[in-house]
């Protein structure tokens, strides 16, 4: 991303998915229209006012040790998911797939989040028992 254009002069820098800027690590991550509209779909009912795009602001967010319970652990797994999930798309995109809609990429990420919440439920006793019903109240 930012280092490819000093390896590879020459090299499109151009973000694959939205193409309106340089990719680079904040802008994938989520300043690019197409990862922040994942982004917020998956975390604006946890964040509400304090939703931002921005990768320092949202590292800190998953870092802050005070947000613990379902709620830290809804935004650190949404986080992995949807850096796993934009990364497996700029790749795709990148070595010639058709871009998939942002629509379907949200369901499939949201379902992935729901898969695991649901295998948590299963853990008597564990914290996250009620996890699905937490994260489902969070949809908006």
């Amino acid at each position: 991303m930012d280092r490819v254009s000093k390896w590879s002069l020459g090299a499109d820098t151009t973000c694959i998915l939205c193409k309106n800027a340089v990719e680079s690590r904040n802008h994938l991550f989520f300043d690019c229209d197409y990862s922040g509209q994942l982004w917020k779909s998956l975390t604006m009912g946890i964040l509400l006012t304090d939703h931002s795009k921005n990768w320092s602001v949202i590292t800190s967010q998953i870092s802050d040790s005070s947000r613990g319970g379902k709620s830290g652990f809804c935004i650190r797994y949404s986080f992995q998911a949807a850096v796993y999930a934009i990364w497996r798309e700029r790749n795709r995109v990148k070595h010639g797939e058709k871009p998939m809609p942002i629509a379907m990429l949200q369901k499939l990420v949201d379902k992935g989040v729901r898969n695991k919440l649901s295998l948590m439920k299963m853990v008597k006793g564990g914290a996250m028992v009620d996890g699905l019903e937490y994260w489902f109240s969070t949809r908006v």
